[in-house]
């Protein structure tokens, strides 16, 4: 059985990122919020495009005041008035200023800009009544960023500060890698879908619905394929179809050592190189991860859908049944290698958090446990809650309005109330 370091290292160093030619597409400007940027950006724009005024107040030539104080004002013939959006007509000539208001272009002959606040007007002449620095308030040209050279780089989120720098810089379309794909299944003769009436022994399939929620939420893109019944003939036609069509396939049950769970063995009949069967972690300890060889070998997909990704192989995901199980091997193994293969450069790797915890937190200690709850921003300093109720693998409710995992790691049985404690943060809410 593999640490939790040990799998994490296996899985990531098996991600391929998108890199293929066919991993790009180009989307405008208002679509590209939230992709990763597959080629780096320049622009032809000067930023800022012209020297302008950073305040409202007036354009002068620093000789003529540079000696200016309350007692001994420069006096100056205001010769043009110069608002945001308006090319200046006149140099400025000594004796001279123009008045300028944020964001406007300096007039020639001027290097300083002097704030109103330090002014008095009278008609269309200016007071200076306190002596500026050299070029004060004045944004020169390219200060910001030269034309020709590199905007943003390749592999990296598009957020909306992103986004604001590339419309400035007049992209209106971009090359991003697509969307990773990622097949979604559940096994098990017991489960049922939402809208089903429950019979005796039968469970509502949650973690397809899980699945495909925190797949969305990562930036990558869902194909639902459904409940497959613990039958190996169903089973090894859906896993042929779903490694012919995603970059990352996951299916939840059937890989522990039971009767029925047949997914390692018809995966391995297949072609599949199996890297884990299990993880030394609570919950999650059945966790299968395997590769595909070619699709080349795959017939039960259309070839139309085998040519919409690229011939990288396929990650196999085979996750616990239990559905907090299946949520924290997400959370710890599954977003991750999503992530690296969307092509993001860095920052695809868990963070972990160093709080305080609310709660005393206890573990057998024999496995790396994981406990759900939620941060708190107390007093300037983050302390976890723990979820209340049980903590089992089956339970799902007190799972939800969670937004940590606090990790109690091998050999670690109790950890008490105000003691400092790892975190996984898994959102900002």
């Amino acid at each position: 059985m593999l640490s939790v370091s040990d799998a994490e290292a296996i899985i990531l160093n098996l991600v391929q990122p998108l890199d293929d030619q066919r991993d790009i597409e180009v989307v405008d400007l208002l679509a590209a919020d939230s992709r990763i940027l597959a080629t780096p950006v320049t622009s032809p724009l000067d930023f800022p495009h012209w020297d302008n005024s950073a305040m409202d107040g007036y354009a002068v030539r620093y000789q003529d005041v540079q000696h200016s104080s309350t007692e001994q004002p420069a006096v100056l013939e205001i010769v043009e008035e110069i608002p945001a959006g308006y090319q200046p007509k006149s140099t400025i000539q000594p004796g001279q200023a123009a008045r300028i208001f944020t964001g406007a272009a300096i007039p020639a002959g001027a290097d300083t800009v002097v704030i109103q606040e330090k002014t008095r007007r009278e008609e269309n002449r200016v007071f200076i009544l306190d002596a500026p620095k050299l070029q004060e308030f004045v944004r020169h040209k390219a200060s910001f960023y030269q034309a020709g050279t590199q905007l943003l780089p390749a592999g990296i989120k598009l957020n909306a500060p992103e986004i604001a720098v590339l419309a400035a810089a007049q992209c209106p379309q971009l090359n991003v890698y697509r969307r990773p794909r990622v097949a979604i299944f559940s096994t098990g003769d017991e489960l049922v879908t939402v809208d089903q009436p429950l019979q005796p022994g039968q469970i509502v399939d949650s973690n397809q619905y899980a699945l495909a929620a925190l797949v969305k939420e990562s930036g990558a893109e869902p194909l639902i394929l459904g409940i497959v019944k613990d039958d190996p003939v169903a089973l090894e036609k859906v896993i042929t179809h779903a490694v012919a069509i995603a970059d990352i396939v996951l299916s939840s049950g059937g890989v522990s050592v039971g009767d029925y769970d047949y997914v390692d063995k018809i995966i391995e009949s297949l072609g599949a190189k199996i890297h884990i069967r299990a993880v030394e972690m609570r919950p999650g300890k059945p966790l299968t991860v395997a590769t595909f060889p070619s699709r080349d070998a795959i017939n039960h997909a259309s070839r139309d859908a085998i040519n919409r990704v690229s011939t990288r192989s396929p990650l196999y995901f085979g996750l616990p049944g239990n559905p907090a199980a299946v949520l924290v091997t997400f959370w710890r193994f599954v977003l991750p290698a999503i992530k690296k293969l969307s092509g993001i450069a860095e920052g695809w790797k868990p963070v972990f958090l160093k709080v305080r915890s609310h709660h005393e937190l206890r573990s057998d200690g024999k496995r790396e446990t994981y406990l759900w709850g939620k941060l708190h921003l107390i007093d300037g300093v983050y302390e976890f809650h723990k979820a209340g109720g049980s903590h089992s693998s089956g339970n799902l409710i007190n799972l939800a309005q969670t937004n940590a995992l606090a990790v109690l790691p091998v050999g670690k049985t109790l950890i008490s109330s105000q003691e400092e404690v790892q975190v996984l943060q898994l959102s900002n809410e």
